[in-house]
């Protein structure tokens, strides 16, 4: 008597696997599944290790384009990192608080920097590397000047948008401030800054670069200030 054989289900096509793929946005895995499949077979990988070289570079092209996307968000300037920093134009600045400050402890509690210092000593050099390192290690950052923020609140404000607006200000874990303080600033303009300063308060980090003051501040109990000559 005749054995029953049942047919096996054909493999899947190439271009199926692919289209699944795509539609489950995992590019990497489209792009090299069939070239590391030829690299187990030679390297005698077992079903899993072969998931898992795919898996981890999924999850590695997922990491560097969020890293680059909280980048781009951030709207540096130009990029700056702590290694391009001249530790030796500002006569007088405290190397190793600096230095500290980049374990960004300050962001996990919530608190403020201040760097004060004159014209061209670096301020804003540092306040970028802070900010990119912070996106480095997954935290959303927004830089603006002063100057910009109070523009695009005041604009906010009279197209009766103020209150979305004030989001972008408050959402970022590290908001970086430049500049304060460079340009006049009037009532209307400081009310607008202390809304984000306020609102910001235990919700989230700031770091703020100035010129010297003229006098001492009265609001620095959650603020690390440090200054450059």
């Amino acid at each position: 008597m005749a054995e029953t054989t049942h047919p096996q289900p054909p493999p899947m096509a190439l271009s199926d696997m692919e289209r699944h793929l795509t539609y489950l946005k995992l590019p990497f895995i489209a792009e090299h599944y069939a070239e590391l499949a030829k690299h187990a077979v030679h390297k005698t990988w077992s079903h899993v290790d072969y998931l898992a070289r795919l898996v981890e570079g999924e999850a590695d092209l997922r990491r560097d384009r969020a890293t680059k996307s909280r980048i781009r968000l951030a709207r540096f300037p130009v990029i700056k990192t702590l290694e391009q920093f001249r530790w030796d134009w500002p006569t007088r600045i405290n190397r190793l608080q600096v230095q500290n400050h980049f374990h960004l402890e300050f962001i996990k509690a919530k608190a403020n920097l201040i760097f004060l210092g004159g014209v061209g000593l670096g301020k804003t050099h540092l306040a970028t590397a802070l900010g990119y390192t912070a996106c480095l290690k997954g935290y959303s950052v927004l830089f603006a000047s002063a100057i910009d923020v109070i523009n695009t609140l005041a604009a906010a404000r009279s197209a009766g948008r103020l209150k979305q607006a004030l989001k972008s200000y408050t959402k970022p874990a590290l908001l970086i401030l430049d500049e304060l303080g460079y340009l006049p600033i009037d009532k209307v303009g400081a009310d607008l800054l202390f809304q984000v300063i306020s609102l910001r308060y235990e919700q989230g980090a700031i770091i703020i670069t100035s010129l010297p003051p003229t006098a001492p501040s009265r609001n620095g109990r959650r603020s690390s200030i440090m200054t450059a000559r």
